[in-house]
């Protein structure tokens, strides 16, 4: 199974957000940390804020923040969200030209493969990828320093 690469800024944008609960987020700093390309997680962010996952705000103090607690956004919703119609195989596809397709069984073993892979991504949160055992050491590698108590 290979998510895209939709899918896998989602889910980092999600993880960024988390480790930044309190604040609101610029598009560009998410990107530059992650090294991706802005134009893309626009869309991206886009997506998730349609989808009730950010809260983007336009305009000079706008950003992108959480829309609900991490806890709340569950891994195999969004997964599902824009992993569903992939075309795993040709055969998957509304331009199949594969010719055994009419015997072949391939097509729901994969379909019950890709469910299974789901179904088990439902078990997980935002909360689990964002803990305390992972928090410190995802913002030292994301070079989040944390912010001043005075």
């Amino acid at each position: 199974m290979n998510i895209t690469r939709f899918t896998d800024y989602s889910l980092r944008t999600l993880i960024y957000a988390a480790l930044h609960q309190d604040e609101t987020l610029t598009i560009q700093a998410v990107a530059d940390k992650y090294q991706i390309s802005k134009n893309h997680l626009m869309k991206v962010v886009q997506v998730l804020s349609n989808k009730d996952y950010l809260t983007a705000t336009r305009g000079k103090n706008g950003g992108i923040r959480l829309s609900r607690d991490p806890a709340q956004i569950n891994i195999g919703e969004l997964v599902r969200l824009h992993e569903q119609d992939s075309t795993l195989v040709e055969c998957f596809g509304a331009d199949n030209h594969c010719v055994i397709s009419p015997a072949c069984q391939l097509k729901g073993i994969l379909a019950q493969a890709m469910e299974c892979f789901f179904a088990h991504l439902d078990n997980f949160t935002l909360a689990d990828l964002v803990n305390a055992n992972t928090d410190s050491e995802l913002k030292q590698l994301l070079q989040i320093s944390e912010p001043s108590k005075f």
